[in-house]
């Protein structure tokens, strides 16, 4: 679903031009860390999600910035282009339903609602929870529900998950995401301790329901919190 347009998203249009190719950028630095070249598709809905409408007023300036920023409650919206890559890592179509831990302000949960059919979308936080789901509503992003909750435990109700995405750092991967997975389906996490060097991680599941990782990026997420 995309967002709907004003003279405000109008203002911004060259500096989300300009994030592009800084992501594009970023993408050339890495080279061969990264499986392949990030899709023009993802791209392409980055260059049109609102970022300055996800970020706090005092962040304004720097809402196309490459670099993460602070959004209050000890969370961060994601640096762009991590945001690509790991949007990207999840080759999602309109048929495929995913589940995103760690909702934030809701930016990573916009971008992914162009991609896939339906986003399940879970923040341990309630009071970002509720900010974020108010947003996507007057933004018309139809298609994401937010959920406040432990995301660690996933959302078992609409499982199983064509891809799931983790926007926060576990020590190990929780149990309950690998078996909301689908055989077939990807999911992208960073994993590591808070002080530890964390590794952007893709597990796939093939159709026989065994598990397959690949280490891609280092990478530096506030902590995932929760049970698991």
């Amino acid at each position: 679903m995309a967002p709907m347009k004003n003279e405000d998203d109008e203002r911004y249009a060259a500096a989300r031009l300009q994030m592009i190719e800084d992501i594009r950028e970023s993408a050339f630095e890495v080279g061969e860390e990264v499986p392949a070249p990030l899709s023009e598709r993802v791209l392409a809905i980055m260059s049109r999600v609102p970022r300055h409408r996800f970020v706090p007023q005092t962040e304004l300036y720097s809402a196309y910035h490459n670099r993460p920023l602070p959004i209050g409650q000890g969370q961060t919206i994601s640096q762009p282009y991590i945001v690509a890559v790991m949007t990207d890592l999840l080759m999602l179509n309109k048929q495929h339903n995913v589940l995103e831990i760690g909702t934030g302000s809701g930016y990573q949960a916009a971008v992914l609602s162009e991609m896939a059919g339906k986003v399940y979308s879970m923040e341990i936080v309630p009071p970002l929870a509720a900010a974020a789901a108010s947003l996507l509503h007057e933004l018309g992003y139809a298609n994401i529900e937010v959920k406040a909750g432990d995301g660690s435990l996933g959302w078992p109700e609409h499982a199983p998950y064509d891809g799931i995405i983790v926007t926060a750092a576990a020590e190990e991967i929780p149990q309950p995401l690998l078996d909301q997975l689908k055989p077939g389906g990807r999911l992208v996490i960073p994993v590591g301790g808070r002080w530890d060097v964390q590794e952007l991680l893709l597990i796939t599941r093939d159709r026989e329901g065994k598990f397959h990782r690949n280490n891609i990026l280092p990478v530096r997420f506030v902590p995932l919190t929760g049970k698991n």
